[in-house]
């Protein structure tokens, strides 16, 4: 499945289009990342924790996404859009949404 941010794919045409599909990912982190994030932001560097988990939560949206789109018959996601939230102190929302479309395959 094609998952692009584009609202067209170059050289290809839009032959029908399914609607809007999304997929949604809320992670928790927990007390020992927070404390470890903590200390990371203190002393400077990266903190591979959170990063990982917001990968994570990426990779769960737009996995849901793809399967939205797949049982509505899509073998393309155009105009992906996706947004990073937190919640509360230490949850990570990432919401993805697309328009599911087939396109003509050469």
């Amino acid at each position: 499945m094609l998952v692009l941010t584009t609202p067209n794919i170059e050289g290809k045409k839009v032959t029908k289009y399914l609607g809007i599909v999304s997929g949604e990912a809320i992670m928790g982190a927990n007390i020992l990342k927070d404390f470890f994030a903590g200390i990371r932001d203190i002393v400077g560097g990266r903190a591979g924790a959170y990063e990982r988990e917001l990968k994570r939560a990426k990779e769960i949206a737009i996995s849901e996404m793809i399967e939205e789109a797949r049982k509505l018959g899509a073998n393309a996601i155009l105009s992906v859009d996706i947004d990073y939230e937190t919640i509360g102190q230490s949850m990570l929302m990432v919401s993805t949404s697309g328009t599911a479309v087939v396109v003509e395959e050469n």
